[in-house]
């Protein structure tokens, strides 16, 4: 599998995680500066983004595949292990996405994401709580002041199927109502034919409405990976969502199938380490869906720490989108601290 960043990138100075999610805050005309200095373009058109992205280093499926295998072989200690729960806990962006959510849901969730184990106060709380829209002013309600943040689903999700300005307006009624994150998804249909310009200006656009007003919302793009068929485009799509701005690249709404893979993570984890050696910019990473025990999730903790470092092993740079993962990381935990398994009703939400 290559790992080569491709030569028409400015080779610059990496930057080390500083512990925040965008450390810097590039506005629209110097995104468009970086990309037309990284893609060597004057004009982002879809001729030039086709270029550009066409001559990524290919990826060897084979390899790839071979990569993440090897890495879910790797066994840790026990020691190691209680580290690695207490850090999935803290990456995991508890989910409620279904068309029968409650505001006595949401208020449940809440509670459980500040304190995932209410008889340990050792244990850690989730990273954030992620709602539909229309849910986002009872998640803000239920978790101010605990530091866990509330992100929402935006931009006609999952579909992406609206236009541009139904898109924004989405993101504005998130944002408004104090969404700290913003989950976006690309228009899959306009990035397989081809229409790289369209999507580009979409994230852009959507990035600036995170910012306006005054607000600071981040963003991370849902390239939906099910459904870009290839591993080349999934390297692409993610290349060309880190040029448009985004905080973080995520895999899948969660709502087809295949969701989160671990190959497909491992892709989108080199492209992050390969944008940020070439730009010194540090983008997170958010496989979701699909990632139900933490046996799974280990194995993407192992596959961070080995392509993109220990920069990486922390909820600002790594979060795991999933609604019934934590209930088994804490079953997990409750065995390491016991000796004992508690029954799932315990740790069940509804």
């Amino acid at each position: 599998m290559s790992t080569t960043t491709p030569s028409s990138v400015p080779a610059t100075d990496a930057s080390p995680g500083t512990g925040s999610v965008n450390p810097s805050d590039p506005s629209a005309d110097e995104i468009a500066t970086l990309a037309r200095a990284v893609t060597g373009a004057v004009d982002l058109d879809d001729a030039a983004w086709r270029r550009y992205l066409h001559g990524l280093p290919g990826v060897d499926r084979v390899g790839a595949d071979a990569r993440a295998a090897t890495l879910g072989t790797r066994s840790i200690k026990t020691t190691s292990k209680a580290w690695a729960l207490d850090t999935i806990i803290r990456m995991v962006d508890l989910t409620t996405l279904e068309g029968a959510d409650t505001a006595g849901k949401v208020r449940s969730l809440a509670a459980k994401a500040v304190r995932p184990e209410p008889d340990d106060p050792s244990c850690p709380s989730a990273a954030a709580v992620c709602v539909y829209n229309d849910l986002v002013p009872v998640a803000v309600e239920a978790l101010a002041g605990t530091g866990v943040k509330v992100a929402a689903v935006s931009t006609a999700f999952p579909s992406g199927r609206a236009s541009r300005a139904v898109r924004l307006a989405d993101t504005a009624d998130a944002v408004q109502a104090g969404a700290d994150e913003i989950d976006m998804v690309i228009d899959r249909g306009a990035f397989l034919s081809g229409r790289y310009a369209q999507v580009f200006d979409d994230i852009v656009a959507v990035r600036e409405a995170c910012h306006a007003d005054g607000r600071d919302a981040h963003l991370k793009v849902i390239l939906e990976t099910g459904e870009l068929v290839t591993y080349d485009n999934v390297r692409r799509a993610s290349w060309l969502a880190m040029l448009a701005g985004a905080d973080f690249i995520k895999t899948s709404t969660g709502k087809i199938s295949p969701a989160a893979t671990l190959p497909v993570t491992v892709v989108m984890l080199e492209a992050v380490r390969d944008f940020r050696a070439a730009t010194g910019r540090q983008v997170g990473v958010k496989p979701a869906g699909g990632i139900r025990t933490s046996k799974d999730a280990i194995k993407y903790l192992v596959a961070v720490n080995e392509t993109v470092g220990e920069d990486w092993l922390d909820p600002d740079w790594f979060r795991f989108g999933a609604s019934s993962l934590l209930n088994d990381v804490l079953m997990q935990r409750q065995k390491l601290s016991t000796g004992a398994y508690s029954g799932p009703d315990y740790v069940t939400v509804d």
